[in-house]
This record gives C-alpha cells, sequence and structure tokens, in this order.
C-alpha cells in the first residue's frame, strides 16, 4: 500500500515516530523468534557435521574390522627393473629367489619386404575378388571378403573390425620418397597359444608364399612368460604362463615381469607381515575418535559469567553420542584374555574424553602378540570385535528410524520449518497492525489539522472584535 504521511501538530508532535515506535515493540517477539531460529539452525548444521565425523569414525572402524584388514603384507623386491610385485592379505610370509628367463610376448608378422606396394590406395586384389582367411590359435578361422579394387588400408581397416584378437597396421619400411607398405598383424594377448596363423590369402602381398618370393617375416615371437622359483643349485620349480603378470608362483604374491636376468642373476622376493599399515590404521581409529569428542566438547560449554550454554550444552542426543562410542570403543570385548580392551594396547583416555595412543605399548603390543591384537579388533566366533562395536554403534545412531542422531536432527528441522511459519504469520499481523495505525493516525492527524484551522479562525475573529 502506499505510504501515509503525516502532516504533525503545531507542538512538533510526529504520529509516524508513534507508529514506528508503536510498530517497533509489536516486532519483538518476532525478534525472539527470529533469534531461536538462528540458534535452531546453526544447532541443526552442527548435528550434520557430527554426522559427518560419526561417519568418517566409522569408516576408520570399517578398516579394521575383517580379517583381511589385519593380514596386510610387505613386498619388496631386490631388483625393481626386473620385475615388481605386490602382496595381498593370503600371502605368506618368506623369501623367494626368482629367475626370470623369458618375457611374454605378442605375436607378430608381416608380409616380406619383397611384396611391399608403393602406396596404401594400390589394388592388392589381382582377380575379381579375393580372401584373407587367418586364426589366432587354436580359435575358428576369421575371414576378410575383398573387392577387386581392395587395398591395403580397406584390409589393415576390415581386419580390426572384425575385433577377433588381432590388429593389423600398414607399416612403411621404406623411405618418405620410395615407399614400401607392408602389412603387420599383432596379436593382442601375449603367449605361445596366440599365435598367428595364416590360412587363406588371395592378395599380392602372398603372406603364404605362393610366389615363391612372398611368405612371413616374423617380427616378434609367440612366447610364453618363464620363471624358475627356488634356489637354482637345489630343486627350483619353473613356471610357464601366457602372461608377465604372473599370480600363481608365489602364494599371495602378483609378480609383473619388466625384463630377463642374467644366466646368474637372481631376484630376491621378501614378503614380511605390514605392520606399520595395521599401526597407522589404529592411531587413525584413534584419531577419528578424537574428532568426535573435541567436537562435542568444544560445543558442550557453559560460561558462567554470560550464564549461556554453548550450542550442545544440555542436549542429551550428544550423551548419548558420547556414551555409545566410549562404551564401544573401550569396554572388555567377552572371551578375549590376553589383550581384552584397547587399554591393553597402550590407548589411555584423557580427562576430557579423548583418548591418547602409547606409540611403543603398541608397536611392542604388535610385535609381541600379532594375533591377539588383531582378535580385540576384528569380529570371530564368540566375540565382537571393538571396530565392529564401533560400526554397529555409528549405525544405532544414524538409524533412520530410531536413531538418537536421526530423530534429534528430525526434530531440529520440524522445529525450524515450525518457528518459520510462526515468525511468517507474525510478520503478516505486525504488516496489518501497522497499516491500521497509519490509517487511524492519518486521520488523526487530519482531524487535529482541521481543529487548529479551527482555532485560528476563532482566535483572529476575537482579536478583531476586541480592536473594533
Amino acid at each position: 500500500m502506499a505510504t501515509i504521511s503525516f502532516g504533525g501538530l503545531g507542538n512538533g508532535l510526529d504520529f509516524g515516530q508513534v507508529v514506528d515506535q508503536l510498530v517497533k515493540a509489536s516486532r519483538i517477539p518476532v525478534e525472539r523468534l527470529t533469534a531461536k531460529k538462528s540458534t535452531l539452525n546453526s544447532k541443526s548444521t552442527d548435528y550434520a557435521t557430527l554426522s559427518t565425523k560419526l561417519i568418517a569414525l566409522q569408516s576408520a572402524a570399517d578398516k579394521l574390522r575383517l580379517p583381511s584388514n589385519f593380514d596386510r603384507t610387505s613386498v619388496s623386491v631386490s631388483d625393481a627393473t626386473v620385475l615388481a610385485a605386490t602382496g595381498s592379505s593370503s600371502a605368506v610370509q618368506g623369501s623367494y629367489t626368482v629367475k626370470v628367463t623369458q618375457l611374454a610376448q605378442s605375436h607378430q608378422i608381416a608380409n616380406k619386404g619383397a611384396k611391399a606396394v608403393t602406396s596404401t590406395t594400390t589394388d592388392i586384389v589381382s582377380g575379381g575378388s579375393g580372401t584373407f582367411t587367418f586364426r589366432v590359435g587354436s580359435g575358428t578361422n576369421q575371414t576378410v571378403s575383398l573387392s577387386a579394387t581392395a587395398t591395403i588400408e580397406d584390409l589393415k581397416t576390415a581386419i580390426n573390425d572384425l575385433g577377433v584378437g588381432v590388429t593389423a597396421s600398414a607399416i612403411n619400411t621404406g623411405s618418405e620418397s620410395s615407399p614400401a607398405y607392408r602389412l603387420a598383424l599383432t596379436a593382442v594377448s601375449t603367449g605361445a597359444s596366440s599365435a598367428i596363423t595364416l590360412v587363406t590369402d588371395n592378395t599380392d602381398l602372398d603372406f603364404l608364399n605362393g610366389s615363391g618370393t612372398g611368405g612371413i617375416d616374423t617380427l616378434q615371437a609367440a612366447q610364453d612368460a618363464v620363471i624358475v622359483v627356488g634356489d637354482p643349485a637345489l630343486n627350483p620349480v619353473t613356471f610357464q604362463r601366457s602372461s608377465n603378470t604372473i599370480t600363481d608362483a608365489i602364494a599371495g604374491v602378483t609378480l609383473t615381469l619388466n625384463k630377463k636376468t642374467t644366466s646368474s642373476d637372481t631376484v630376491s622376493v621378501n614378503v614380511s607381515r605390514d605392520v606399520t599399515a595395521v599401526q597407522t590404521g589404529i592411531k587413525n581409529l584413534a584419531a577419528a575418535y578424537n574428532e568426535v569428542v573435541t567436537f562435542i566438547n568444544e560445543r558442550n560449554t557453559y560460561d558462567v559469567a554470560t550464564k549461556e550454554g554453548g550450542i550442545f550444552f544440555n542436549e542429551p542426543t550428544v550423551r548419548t553420542v558420547l556414551s555409545q562410542a566410549r562404551s564401544a570403543l573401550s569396554s572388555a570385548v567377552p572371551g578375549l584374555t590376553t589383550y581384552a580392551s584397547v587399554g591393553d594396547i597402550g590407548f589411555k583416555t584423557e580427562r576430557d574424553g579423548t583418548v591418547t595412543v602409547e606409540d611403543a605399548k603398541l608397536s611392542a603390543a604388535l610385535s609381541s602378540n600379532y594375533a591377539a591384537v588383531k582378535n580385540l579388533f576384528v569380529t570371530q566366533t564368540g566375540s565382537v570385535g571393538v571396530a565392529q562395536r564401533l560400526n554397529a554403534a555409528v549405525d544405532s545412531l544414524a538409524d533412520i528410524e530410531s536413531g538418537a542422531l536421526t530423530l534429534r536432527k528430525k526434530g531440529l528441522t520440524d522445529q525450524i520449518s515450525t518457528v518459520t511459519d510462526e515468525i511468517a504469520r507474525k510478520e503478516d499481523s505486525i504488516a496489518q497492525y501497522e497499516a491500521r495505525l497509519r490509517l487511524q493516525y492519518a486521520a488523526l492527524d487530519g482531524l487535529l489539522g482541521q481543529l487548529q484551522s479551527q482555532l485560528s479562525f476563532l482566535q483572529n475573529n476575537s482579536s478583531l472584535a476586541k480592536k473594533s
């Protein structure tokens, strides 16, 4: 609506200011609701952040709750230029001697240079049509049909379009001024079982040497990888595989071959337990737990001077979070004797609820009784490990239907929605109230203006009467 202005009285009274002050007073409940909404929004945001930190704690626990998380191995090789090695959880500790006597190769052949063509657009079929047939290993014959005007480029494209484990390329074995194009065929897979066999060739490339001057040049032989595992002076075992990646020569270890060893040299592959990785995982779990506790502590404060509490002060939900997380981490695991709780391996609870880990004590525990540390964290028959308990605690808190954290976040969302609606209703009411006030005071302002004019008229007439 249009703004209503006031003329004001002769005594300087400004009805506009009166209306503004009355409206300002009526806004006090709205300001309180706005402050309440701001607090609820901050609390909702902090609960969302707390949920994220709990998920991080659960993730750290997940990395310790399965036996495979503990059965980690560290693999090193004495000569990384010969081979690389990686270990899985099933790798057996020990030192292994490996000799690489042969690398796996892909079969690669080309037609003889005598049958090269001078251009990739030269016809290579003398008759009305022709076929080119080949196979890979013991596979089925693959045939390409060629027209009378087919070129080496056409044949190359047709072979590649088959997608049967062979790639074709036209290679110039001449010079730029005197090109000599030959067709090279390369097996996609390595190994002797992927050799390329030519069956039919009705082209002028003459792979099958029908002319007596053609034939095949072997650019790379089809061969398997061959390694010898064990002391060459004793009874080593020879492995022949079609790939340079060998997974079954050393249990749980993948070998990637790079080059042959010399006639007398061998490579040592050492497999050991990766205690460092496990120790890091345990310390990461403690750090993630501390993130949760510290985040809550920073918001669960009370200022005696101002008598104001932090955003989490007097919040039952955060007490539930701390209680369940603390119990999952620190309580003894039933059925265990050597290490029954994390306190036995170096965890110490501080006064603020965070934990510290004594590196020396944890290292000693892992060195002296690795299996007992593993049993403390992993779930097994008859006991639920610490990592699984933490995982379950977070799941319980975040349960979509009954989780304390989920219910509190939903409650805050509902409260924010209710307060927002209440603010909107009060804003509408205040706007209507202000409009009524302005109309009322505008009418009063007009009436007083008329009275002021009448008073002035009467005063002027009275003065004239006295003079006369």
